[in-house]
């Protein structure tokens, strides 16, 4: 009966026990994950009008778009070029291998035209950020690293949103956002897509 009363405690206290260890781990994911953001935002500081709000990088003046066009200026590719390199190294550090997923790259068009023309223009200016970033070293002068650019296509997704998230004007409303995703508890990484770069035009060039 001894024996019973004790290996039942035992088990009672596992139980009990296993809530309490899960909600340690998944606090500390949750310091982890803001101060990768922190970080990120201390890098942003030397970008004016790039911010990052909660889990979202709003990239504001620094990659408005003209009405109805995907088009990115030199000097808005050559930031995006500068800013970009400067998260992926958080994403090689540790907290950034360990919980960051993926980084989807959100278009957002301003408030006229068809909801189905909005959402393609928005498809379309998340596609011009990543061939903005892959663009190969014969192409521009300021491309990215051959790492960079493998962790760009291993990492990056393009998403569309119409003009969902206004903002106040129209030409703020006609930006992009990178959204970060994180890994929960226990999950790994996605497996990259094994092939080396190659060097193609933008298909938004054609």
């Amino acid at each position: 009966m001894v024996l019973f009363l004790v290996s039942v405690t035992v088990a009672l206290f596992a139980i009990t026990q296993k809530p309490d260890e899960v909600a340690k781990q998944q606090a500390q994911r949750e310091r982890d994950i803001q101060e990768l953001l922190n970080q990120i935002a201390e890098a942003a500081k030397e970008y004016p009008g790039i911010v990052v709000n909660g889990h979202a990088i709003d990239f504001g003046s620094r990659a408005n778009f003209a009405s109805n066009s995907s088009v990115l200026n030199d000097v808005q590719a050559a930031t995006l070029r500068a800013f970009v390199p400067k998260i992926l190294s958080k994403v090689r550090d540790p907290l950034g291998k360990k919980w960051l997923k993926r980084i989807v790259v959100e278009g957002f068009a301003d408030q006229r035209g068809t909801y189905i023309h909005n959402l393609n223009l928005s498809l379309q200016r998340s596609e011009r950020v990543l061939c903005v970033l892959l663009a190969s070293p014969q192409s521009v002068s300021n491309a990215l690293s051959d790492v960079d650019r493998l962790q760009v296509r291993e990492l990056f997704l393009v998403g569309g949103s119409s003009f969902n998230g206004l903002k106040a004007s129209l030409e703020e409303s006609r930006r992009i956002e990178l959204k970060l995703e994180f890994m929960e508890l226990g999950e790994d990484r996605p497996i990259p897509r094994d092939a080396p770069l190659d060097d193609a035009p933008c298909p938004l060039d054609k």
